[in-house]
């Protein structure tokens, strides 16, 4: 069930990002959301991102910056270990240049190049770019 809230969370801020919307609004929440946003920013492919009320349903308002092009969470749990990241990128993401694979870790949710330069595998949750 995580997994789709994720997903759908996902889609809704693609699907904003193409009617040229500035912000989204995602309900239901999750921590998993939290961290794959957190590198989303870090990344700069979103501006900002709020939190309300965490501990009920929630909601988080995102605010987009016109970078985002395709968004998934993947549906299937996959592992990966962490010589095969690399493999498994060049095979999911258009091209070598721009976009990123997230994956969770036990050093917590991390995309494919910090988890490459900790040498540490997981599975993936999803990627964009």
């Amino acid at each position: 069930m995580g997994r789709r809230i994720l997903n759908d969370a996902l889609r809704s801020m693609v699907n904003a990002e193409k009617r040229g919307k500035a912000m989204v609004e995602l309900k239901p929440i999750s921590n998993v959301i939290s961290s794959f946003l957190q590198i989303m920013k870090h990344r700069g492919y979103i501006k900002d991102f709020q939190v309300y009320d965490p501990h009920r349903v929630g909601r988080i308002t995102v605010e987009l910056q016109g970078r985002l092009n395709d968004c998934k969470a993947l549906t299937y749990r996959q592992d990966l270990k962490a010589k095969d990241i690399e493999a498994y990128r060049l095979r999911t993401l258009p091209t070598k240049q721009w976009g990123y694979v997230v994956i969770t870790t036990p050093d917590g949710v991390l995309d494919h190049e910090e988890a490459a330069k900790r040498n540490v595998g997981g599975q993936v949750l999803g990627y964009f770019h």
